[in-house]
C-alpha cells in the first residue's frame, strides 16, 4: 500500500499533498520534531520525533520503501529513500531519481565545502513561487499514478 511521507519542517506544500492524497486515498505521515499544528485529516498521522539532527530523516528513511512517495528538500534523505525504492519529490516539483541523485548529492557536498572555505560566500534559496506550487502538484499527481 502506498504512503506519502512528508519531511514537514519548512514544507510549503502540505495542503497540496493532502488534496492529492485525498483523491488517491493514501496514508500521509507528517514527520517533524514539533512546532507544527497537528493536522486532523483522517488520512494523516502526525509524527513528532525527538529533537536532534536527522531524527525526522531517520524516521522517514527507516519506513519509506518501494511504492511510497517522499516529499523533502533534504538531499541526503532523498538519497536514502531512493536507495530503499521510494519515489522522492522536492517541494518545487523536481524529482530525485536514481539517475540524478548522485550528481545532486555531490554538488550539495561541493557547495557545502565551498561555503565553509569562504565565509563571504552568500547562499540562499530562491523564493517559492506559484509556478513551483503548480509544478509540484503536477509532479505529485504523476508519481501517485505511477505507483498506483
Amino acid at each position: 500500500m502506498t504512503s506519502i511521507y512528508i519531511d514537514a519542517d519548512a514544507c510549503p506544500v502540505k495542503d497540496e499533498i493532502l488534496r492529492v492524497a485525498d483523491r488517491h486515498k493514501v496514508q500521509v505521515y507528517i514527520v517533524s520534531n514539533g512546532g507544527l499544528r497537528p493536522n486532523h485529516h483522517p488520512l494523516v498521522e502526525n509524527i513528532i520525533v525527538a529533537a536532534g539532527p536527522d531524527v525526522a530523516d531517520d524516521w522517514i528513511a527507516e519506513r519509506a520503501g518501494k511504492g511510497d512517495v517522499v516529499i523533502t528538500g533534504d538531499i541526503p534523505l532523498a538519497s536514502r529513500c531512493i536507495a530503499a525504492g521510494a519515489r522522492v519529490l522536492q517541494h518545487n516539483g523536481e524529482i530525485f531519481t536514481p539517475e540524478n541523485i548522485g550528481h545532486i548529492l555531490a554538488t550539495r557536498d561541493l557547495m557545502t565545502d565551498l561555503r565553509s572555505a569562504n565565509p563571504l560566500m552568500q547562499g540562499g534559496g530562491k523564493a517559492f513561487t506559484r509556478a513551483d506550487r503548480s509544478r509540484f502538484l503536477d509532479a505529485l499527481e504523476r508519481e501517485m499514478r505511477a505507483v498506483g
